[in-house]
């Protein structure tokens, strides 16, 4: 009943849009190179089929600017199965051709730290590695100079003074008081030949029977390296009570001889890299002197009954 007529669908040809037919599109799944299926179908590449130029699909991976963009990414070349270059024989009965790939691995922007340390690594490394052998070498420099220790040696004593009499001490207690005016000789020596030193020393005690009757003090000097010098120290000492002790002195209008003990200590110091490398020394000296109080004249002290430790 609703049948055209050929004129009517002449005229309503030109009219309606033409619809190209839809193009089939084949999927393929490319195989790997461990399977050993041979199905050749499996192998062909999902390609629209394009009968003219301007029917051709409009994506750019179709074209033959995504072929250069594909070659240029491999650096190789196509290798047979017998690894001669040029052979494009296939490497497989699949139909692949087998060529090196360069697979890019890690970021570029950490291409520099695979290489080595960092400045900061090198610059603390550079700084500990001065610091061990400076210390090093202080080291060194501490462990050769050690030895080398100041020498003294006790020359004589003059007394100048030497009084005894009955008194009262500062509470009142009666007992014997003694005044002491002497000079003590000493002879400083330093050894060392690379450095000098300072010397200096503790109070120089002149004692009756373990009580200090005078008191002295060496100022403190430098002493260059190698070098002697002879130094004057004066000990003093006013109405000192001798208690108990004073029984056993006798003293006459002529004098007579006492026994006094010369005790101190001596102290030296050698800065032999400025403050950053010290070589310091004690010696503590012991004398027993026996003066007569009549006399004037310097006593003499014998080295050998002197004790330098």
């Amino acid at each position: 009943m609703h049948a055209k007529s050929e004129s009517d669908v002449t005229s309503l040809a030109p009219s309606s849009p033409s619809r190209s037919p839809k193009r089939p599109v084949y999927f393929v799944q490319s195989p790997s190179r461990d399977s050993h299926d041979g199905d050749k179908s499996s192998s062909l590449h999902a390609t629209p089929a394009c009968n003219s130029p301007m029917e051709s699909p409009s994506h750019p991976s179709f074209g033959r600017h995504s072929r250069d963009s594909s070659a240029s990414r491999f650096s190789g070349v196509l290798r047979s199965s017998s690894g001669r270059k040029g052979d494009r024989k296939r490497a497989d009965g699949k139909g692949w051709l087998e060529c090196d790939v360069i697979q890019e691995e890690g970021a570029y922007d950490n291409a520099d730290d695979d290489g080595g340390l960092s400045r900061k690594c090198q610059v603390l490394i550079a700084l500990l590695a001065f610091v061990l052998l400076f210390a090093t070498f202080c080291l060194i420099i501490w462990g050769i100079s050690r030895p080398y220790k100041a020498e003294v040696v006790v020359e004589s004593l003059l007394m100048n003074n030497f009084y005894s009499g009955e008194g009262t001490d500062a509470t009142g207690v009666p007992t014997k008081l003694v005044t002491a005016n002497c000079s003590l000789k000493l002879n400083v020596y330093n050894p060392a030949g690379m450095f000098g030193i300072h010397v200096t020393s503790s109070p120089i005690n002149l004692m009756y029977s373990e009580i200090t009757v005078a008191t002295g003090k060496l100022q403190k000097h430098y002493q260059p390296r190698k070098s002697h010098r002879t130094v004057s120290v004066l000990l003093e000492g006013d109405k000192v009570p001798l208690y108990g002790a004073g029984a056993g002195l006798a003293l006459s209008n002529t004098g007579g001889k006492i026994p006094l003990t010369l005790d101190f200590d001596l102290f030296s110091r050698g800065d032999v890299v400025g403050k950053l490398v010290r070589v310091r020394h004690r010696k503590h000296v012991t004398c027993p002197i026996v003066v007569d109080s009549s006399k004037t004249k310097a006593v003499k002290v014998s080295q050998g009954a002197c004790t330098y430790v």
